[in-house]
């Protein structure tokens, strides 16, 4: 066996695909991709052919083949694609792509997504670094990676897929009212390097045109705000109800009651009343951007 530079290791019965390994404590994502296991043996017994055939006529290893059956690795949409191909599916098999689609992410990650998806109002103060949904693949691959302990290359490329699916909001018709408050010290820190720096800014200036979205920036000289304790976030949605989270509040869990969450909206308010407006944020990037 052998690692080739993407880290996949290589048999001589074929690849083993890195990582996309099943969380055991998720539930939920590991029935879906026990029920799709099942499904590929099925047909491949059906096919009349053994693990170690149908991995090498995928261009895999016998292993990885028995994990996806066995319901331990999640399946990428490549190997569903070529096990459709092989054993004669008619799509059947890739068609379950679909259902796989999201559990590949971290759960943590899914359940955000979805209530991101639900919600018809965001809104949202950074403090240190950028709002997930306001970055770039590059400058959240470099940020991720700051992370310790160090995640592994399979738990990087997993959470950054999950950050930029979750970035479909902005697609969204209708489209929901989104609005971040990012601390000047978040513009200005060179996350991956200048050039990387530099697109992430014009990523925001480009975000901070669109007509539902508004990005405010907090000045570093400006403390008399009440955002200084860390990040808050509250998600409205249709049905009136709304859930929110402040890292220095209520111990940092998701809240739903309205008591606590009229805290962190006064608390939210003040702090975008205390920024700078949008056209002023916007003027202010451009200066950020002009000085890099």
């Amino acid at each position: 066996m052998s690692v080739v530079g993407d880290g996949t290791e290589r048999e001589d019965a074929g690849v083993d695909e890195p990582g996309w390994e099943v969380d055991p404590d998720d539930e939920p994502g590991a029935a879906v991709v026990a029920a799709v296991g099942r499904q590929i043996k099925a047909w491949r017994e059906a096919a009349g052919m053994r693990a170690a055939e149908l991995g090498t006529a995928m261009g895999y290893s016998e292993d990885l083949i028995y994990k996806v059956e066995g319901g331990r690795r999640i399946p990428r949409p490549e190997f569903m694609d070529g096990a459709d191909g092989v054993l004669g599916a008619a799509g059947k098999l890739a068609a379950m792509k679909a259902d796989i689609a999201e559990v590949r992410y971290p759960k943590k990650i899914r359940d955000l997504a979805r209530l991101e998806a639900r919600a018809v109002e965001l809104a949202a103060y950074g403090s240190h670094n950028l709002h997930g949904l306001l970055q770039t693949e590059e400058y959240a691959r470099a940020l991720l990676g700051t992370r310790r302990p160090v995640l592994s290359p399979d738990e990087l490329e997993r959470a950054l897929a999950g950050r930029m699916a979750r970035q479909s909001i902005f697609l969204r018709t209708p489209a929901p009212e989104l609005s971040f408050v990012q601390e000047e010290a978040s513009l200005r820190r060179p996350i991956g390097g200048a050039a990387v720096w530099r697109r992430q800014l014009e990523n925001l200036l480009r975000l901070g045109e669109l007509p539902f979205v508004d990005i405010q920036v907090m000045p570093t000289a400006r403390w008399d705000h009440p955002g200084t304790g860390g990040r808050i976030q509250v998600l409205k949605f249709a049905d009136g109800s709304a859930v929110g989270r402040a890292d220095d509040e209520f111990a940092g869990r998701p809240i739903s009651h309205p008591k606590q969450l009229r805290i962190l909206e006064l608390r939210y308010g003040i702090t975008q009343a205390r920024a700078l407006t949008p056209e002023e944020s916007q003027a202010f990037i451009e200066q950020v951007l002009g000085e890099t």
